[in-house]
């Protein structure tokens, strides 16, 4: 990590600081799980007022430390099963966290501050539960609340605060993998007005299939108070992790039905898997074309190939280290008793650092453009031996990345009363900045081959063809001893800002409205500093920054009636502004133009039951990022005229569906958490691509979760016996790719049981998870023509000691 220099950093805090909704007496406060339908409550996420859900206009989902606790998981990952609509992004190369809300891409906050990610990068970090209480999840843009963001919507993490109440726990967590954590959270009053709290933890896991895991991570934070009109929080938040990187998991092989009159891998022999009749392609004899054939199996071409424990994992790949540090003050003042102002202020710095396989393709058959199995994709064949699992085509890239970022966000909140309507009126403003420094180098096995305007080989890759993917023969040696090439190299700074206005109103507890505007100002600059000219002759020297900006209106539009205290229902409609991405290239696109934006249509019903015991949201949804760039076909560079445009920006990516989300704590036994979603998420981008209106790679149409606790009273013990039982079911979710012949390719579908049991007396609980009980082999996350295999049965058992 690079130094930092706190003095200056802290003077620069001290005009800073956070929210903290004003507590109204009259206002309903439903909680969810152990204290029964938690409602956002302070500065809620959807609006940042006072408002329950039931008077929300807007789809959010809350999962409360209870619920978190019960499935004793410890990253946001793991989470996703709580959440309709919140999926694992497909092709994300298993770096960090990269979830979609309703196929789109999600911004992630804590307590609405930026945690990283999102907006098109590629090097994420890990978020840990360590240190949050709960996570909020609001779906659709919220541009004017939380400045420059995801279109799919906001995943806040609430993050714990210090306490006037001392409360300390040490936790210990042991499971196999060699797995094993340590952890303390201790927090009280040092004086009457100053609390602190502390909270860090070491874990460290050899990781299923060796995808390792080393973390420690700590975060203190002071709050003091002056009197009961104003506060002031600094926090400090310092994670140092490396996590195994499996970027391709079990590859899907490259088998094209099509080529073959439409027969799938299963039915073929060799006689159907015909030379190139112009001899252009790899020729191969009969009885290598039987071999080729005798290799394939039923699914070839459709879903991954499974290895088993196994994995394309080389040697030479590192580990994502990841540092961070966040420093944030946050200040809380009530100039009137109905006049309140939130501040915040954020710096936040990210580096990475890892080296990722993102190439190793098994090519069975394939007629491209006419031509059968060309090289580089086609079967391998050395010396007339042909390997029939081979991978090719390899690439490794280095990245070293460093990302820094302010944020300052105000809000001030007026509540006041006419004619018996009580109104709050919100006016906010809100700066970023971001700074990314990336660069990366690449190394190739053999079919990479460039050649100068001569036709001359200037270079070739280096690596040694993978002649086994389920058994690699592994390279030698370091990554810098096969001549790397600088493939990127720049520095991207993106700058936004804006003021908005909001409007809610509560009319006679029957009608809740809400008006929300907000101006938005996103400027982006680039600045190419130079990569290897035999990569990119054209493009290899540093050129001058561009720049490109875009401004205008956002806005949130929603309505909620209540005909019964237990029943609601609630339209909104929503627009975004969001960067394209905030790490590529604007070059060519200097003139400002319109940057991304999203879209959001909600109709919905909440109801209660059982004395507010149970809370249930069912919401019909149309969300959409549009804007989205795609090239002209008409374009060539150096040859079109000025007039013929590079790129349009009329793409978009659009996705549809219903949403169920239901927490109950029935009485002093039953609790229950439901939640299921059907979703069409469609890539609407490029017309002219072959992808166009096809099905978003990764998102799966249906997902469904339960989680269900039972507290007996069994042995006669002094406190209930909780088990809990969870079932998460997942659709099919495509990796289809025209571009490498295999359109139809798909990770199945699947569906995972765990349990657990737990005991707490009354400073002492013993918490043992047994995850995928049944041992069900399934595929976690959809990767870049593959997937990612799920954990086999595994067990964690938890001990933690509270005073």
């Amino acid at each position: 990590m690079n130094s930092f220099n706190y003095s200056l950093l802290s003077i620069a805090c001290l005009s800073a600081l956070s929210a903290h909704a004003n507590d109204h007496s009259d206002i309903e406060r439903i909680t969810v799980y152990d204290k029964q339908n938690r409602v956002v409550l302070e500065s809620g996420l959807a609006t940042k007022s006072n408002m329950t859900l039931m008077e929300t206009p807007a789809p959010v989902v809350i999962i409360d430390r209870d619920l978190i606790n019960s499935q004793g998981v410890s990253n946001l990952q793991d989470l996703v099963r709580n959440v309709s609509g919140l999926t694992q992004a497909g092709n994300n190369y298993g770096i960090g966290d990269n979830l979609v809300v309703r196929g789109l891409g999600a911004n992630y906050t804590y307590d609405g501050m930026y945690g990283g990610a999102g907006l098109g990068n590629t090097f994420n970090p890990t978020r840990s539960l360590t240190n949050v209480e709960s996570v909020e999840v609001l779906k659709g843009p919220a541009t004017g609340l939380y400045g420059m963001g995801s279109a799919g919507g906001v995943i806040n993490l609430i993050e714990k605060k210090p306490q006037f109440n001392a409360q300390h726990t040490v936790a210990a967590k042991v499971g196999q993998w060699n797995s094993y954590s340590l952890a303390i959270d201790s927090t009280a009053a040092i004086t009457e007005q100053l609390a602190y709290r502390i909270n860090a933890k070491s874990a460290r896991s050899d990781g299923y299939r060796d995808l390792k895991d080393d973390r420690d991570e700590v975060y203190a934070a002071l709050k003091y108070v002056f009197n009961d009109q104003q506060d002031l929080m600094l926090s400090a938040a310092y994670i140092d992790d490396a996590i195994a990187v499996d970027s391709i998991g079990h590859p899907i092989r490259i088998y094209n039905a099509a080529s073959v009159g439409g027969k799938t891998a299963g039915d073929v022999s060799g006689v159907d898997l015909l030379n190139d009749p112009n001899g252009a392609g790899v020729q191969l004899s009969d009885a290598q074309r039987q071999q080729l054939a005798d290799s394939l199996s039923a699914n070839d071409g459709l879903t991954p190939y499974h290895f088993g424990h196994r994995g394309i994992i080389s040697p030479m790949a590192k580990d994502n280290e990841g540092e961070e540090l966040r420093l944030k003050l946050t200040h809380n003042i009530y100039i009137t008793d109905d006049l309140l102002l939130n501040q915040q202020l954020q710096y936040r710095n990210y580096e990475s650092s890892f080296a990722r396989q993102t190439g190793a393709y098994n090519y069975v058959y394939w007629n491209r453009n006419g031509v059968i199995n060309a090289d580089p994709r086609a079967p391998l064949v050395i010396d007339d031996t042909l390997y029939p699992f081979a991978a090719r085509r390899q690439e490794y890239r280095q990245v070293e990345a460093d990302e820094k970022s302010w944020q300052y966000f105000a809000d001030l909140r007026y509540n006041f009363t006419i004619n018996d309507i009580d109104n709050e009126l919100l006016v906010n403003a809100n700066y970023e900045d971001r700074d990314i420094r990336l660069s990366q180098y690449s190394i190739f096995d053999a079919d990479k081959i460039i050649k100068n305007k001569q036709g001359e080989v200037i270079y070739q890759g280096q690596l040694p063809y993978i002649l086994d993917m389920r058994n690699p023969n592994w390279g030698t040696g370091d990554f810098h001893d096969y001549d790397p090439l600088q493939t990127s190299n720049y520095n991207k700074k993106v700058r936004a800002g804006g003021v908005g206005l909001q409007h809610v109103a509560y009319i006679h507890n029957t009608f809740t409205t809400r008006i929300g505007l907000a101006y938005n100002h996103i400027k982006q600059s680039y600045e190419h500093l130079g990569v290897d000219p035999r990569y990119r002759a054209s493009a290899a020297a540093p050129t001058p920054e561009a720049n490109t900006s875009d401004s205008g209106l956002t806005y949130n539009l929603g309505a909620t009636y209540r005909p019964t205290d237990d029943l609601s229902f609630f339209i909104n409609h929503a627009k975004g502004r969001t960067a394209y991405s905030v790490l590529g290239s604007v070059a060519g696109n200097e003139a400002d133009r319109d940057d991304a934006e999203s879209i959001s249509n909600d109709i919905g019903m909440r109801f209660k039951a059982f004395d507010d015991q149970l809370l249930a949201s069912l919401i019909l949804f149309d969300t959409a990022r549009t804007n989205l760039e795609y090239a002209n076909p008409d374009y060539e560079a150096g040859v079109s005229a000025p007039s013929v445009p590079k790129s349009y920006y009329n793409g978009e990516e659009q996705t549809t569906g219903v949403e169920l989300d239901l927490n109950a704590d029935l009485n002093a036994r039953w609790k229950i958490n439901l939640n299921a979603v059907y979703q069409d998420a469609r890539d609407k981008k490029n017309p002219h691509a072959t992808s166009f209106d096809t099905r978003q790679k990764g998102v799966p149409y249906v997902t469904a979760s339960t989680w269900l606790t039972y507290s007996a009273d069994w042995f006669k013990l002094a406190s209930p016996l909780n088990l809990s039982a969870g079932v998460q079911y997942v659709d099919d979710r495509s990796t289809n790719s025209t571009s490498f012949g295999i359109p139809d390719g798909y990770v199945p579908s699947y569906t995972v049981y765990d349990a657990v049991l737990a005991y707490q007396a009354e400073q002492w609980q013993v918490q043992l998870n047994l995850n995928n009980v049944f041992n069900k082999k399934y595929y976690s996350k959809a990767m870049y023509l593959g997937g990612m295999p799920g954990e086999e049965r595994n067990a964690e058992l938890t001990f933690s000691y509270s005073l």
